[in-house]
């Protein structure tokens, strides 16, 4: 079996068969000594080195959903040698007819039919393609910050630190310097970035494997944490709210920051496939050369099809040298998922903690099991790169990390998906509530690059806060979310009343707090 991927020449047999692998290109009228000559190049090139499988857009035309295999040069050992360099394919599928499909010497876009337990979609987070609904043309995203994130070297987080070892680090001032235009609410909608996961479960009918799609899409929402231990997020302030309005993943997010004290964010979004909301509060500590976030609060999904309603928590994140040394992310701990509408089947995913000893970071393991405890699948992989099921070299990938965007570096580590979430069209803003994130204005100077200017928004946003939060106190009065509600389980849910409003008759007629 000859390894892939390779490059794409201009000319490709229309099938060439070497063991279990096939070439299927367009011009089915080559020469016999050409499909000699292209199988030889095909299989020295693969031979020689040595690749990361990423998918392709499915150009399927049948109906049909070709498995995808992904495999990480970076992955454990036995990851390496089994996946990256000998990976089992059946029936591969190369097609030299776009340009987005054509290998290069990083990636290469590979689909393949084969048959298994599992199978998974080609996802693609294309910013601009048809609405299957409608067949209207979606509006082109930004795929760019206007500004890149300021110079950070001149500032002493020790003097900001030290006298706060071992305190919650959401009560303690930074400075704006130290955030990326991000909010603490958009960061909910990040989770959703692979949404598709949510989908694919949705239109499974084996409960072990849609158990294997929420699991796979727990993990996901960690991926795009991997860049951005240099920032934080902009804390939301009481009352605050976020929307997101995404009809090319075929969702609606909508989040409000329900309590200040303590701080809690609480979420939902919706699909025809599922429904999806969690309130989350975060425990903050810095313990002197590393910050570790303790997420408090359960996520929800339901996949109303099937009736199913999966539960589960989160782990911890440390960001690790947070004085000196190139800072990094890590995830560890245990996250339990439980269906509560049946107890045919569980699943537990362990995010594994780095040892001195042991280069391997970012792994993650997980099985699932039915009500007797046998294991009726396994998992692996790394959240910040991709997660398998089975055992190598057969395993199936079921999710793979998105690419990241040119000079993300220089861009707060932001994945594409992160750098659309505060974009504020014009006519988008129209439609917003006075108190949306995107009209949040230091978050929006900070984005622009005015950090003397953002800084002073900041300390204004933040000082009427506390003049509300007086007020409050003074007439013994509490602070009522807008868009949700406490459930009897002491959980804070959707009154659903957002998206109504939100048409008719708008916001202008709602009385909404003055927040900057």
């Amino acid at each position: 079996v000859c390894l892939l991927p390779v490059p794409v020449p201009s000319q490709v047999p229309s099938c060439i068969s070497s063991g279990s692998v096939r070439l299927h290109a367009s011009n089915p009228n080559l020469s016999t000594a050409a499909l000699g000559t292209a199988k030889e190049d095909f299989c020295r090139v693969a031979n020689n080195r040595k690749y990361s499988l990423l998918p392709t857009t499915n150009n399927s035309t049948d109906g049909s959903h070709p498995l995808v295999h992904q495999a990480s040069n970076e992955s454990r050992a036995s990851i390496t040698e089994s996946l990256s360099e000998f990976f089992d394919a059946q029936e591969v599928l190369l097609s030299a007819s776009s340009s987005e499909n054509e290998a290069s010497d990083d990636d290469s876009y590979i689909s393949d039919n084969v048959s298994d337990n599992i199978s998974m979609d080609n996802f693609s987070n294309e910013t601009e393609r048809p609405n299957s609904e409608n067949g209207t043309l979606l509006r082109r995203r930004r795929s760019c910050l206007p500004s890149a994130s300021p110079n950070t070297s001149n500032i002493s987080l020790w003097n900001i630190l030290k006298n706060n070892i071992g305190k919650d680090l959401s009560k303690v001032a930074m400075p704006v310097q130290l955030n990326e235009p991000l909010n603490t609410l958009q960061r909910l909608c990040e989770e959703l970035e692979y949404s598709e996961l949510l989908d694919r479960a949705a239109n499974t009918q084996d409960p072990f494997e849609r158990m294997v799609y929420v699991a796979t899409f727990a993990v996901s929402g960690y991926a795009s944490s991997y860049h951005r231990a240099g920032g934080k997020p902009f804390n939301p302030v009481l009352g605050e709210t976020y929307e997101c309005d995404r009809p090319d993943k075929g969702l609606r997010f909508i989040a409000e920051q329900v309590s200040h004290h303590p701080p809690i964010s609480a979420c939902h979004a919706d699909s025809k496939n599922y429904i999806f909301w969690q309130d989350m509060r975060w425990k903050n500590k810095f313990w002197g050369k590393s910050m570790e976030i303790v997420p408090v609060g359960t996520t929800h999904v339901i996949l109303p099809g099937f009736g199913d309603h999966y539960e589960w928590n989160k782990v911890t994140s440390c960001i690790h040298n947070i004085l000196s040394g190139q800072r990094w992310i890590e995830h560890y701990g245990e996250i339990s998922i439980r269906n509560t509408s049946t107890d045919i089947c569980q699943c537990k995913v362990t995010f594994i903690k780095a040892k001195y000893w042991n280069s391997s970071v970012n792994e993650v393991e997980g099985t699932i099991t039915d009500h007797k405890g046998k294991v009726i699948h396994r998992l692996f992989g790394k959240w910040n790169e991709g997660m398998y099921c089975g055992d190598p070299p057969s395993a199936t990938c079921i999710w793979r990390a998105n690419a990241m965007p040119a000079d993300h570096e220089q861009y707060y580590g932001f994945t594409k998906f992160a750098m659309e979430l505060n974009e504020l069209d014009p006519s988008l803003k129209l439609l917003l509530p006075p108190t949306d994130t995107r009209l949040r204005l230091d978050q929006r100077l900070l984005e622009e690059g005015n950090v003397e200017a953002a800084e002073e928004q900041k300390q204004n946003i933040e000082q009427q806060q506390r003049d509300r939060r007086r007020v409050l106190e003074e007439n013994t009065m509490t602070h009522q979310p807008t868009f949700f509600r406490k459930s009897k389980d002491d959980t804070w849910v959707s009154n659903n009343t957002y998206w109504d409003l939100r048409s008719d008759p708008g916001f202008a007629h709602l009385d909404c707090p003055v927040l900057w």
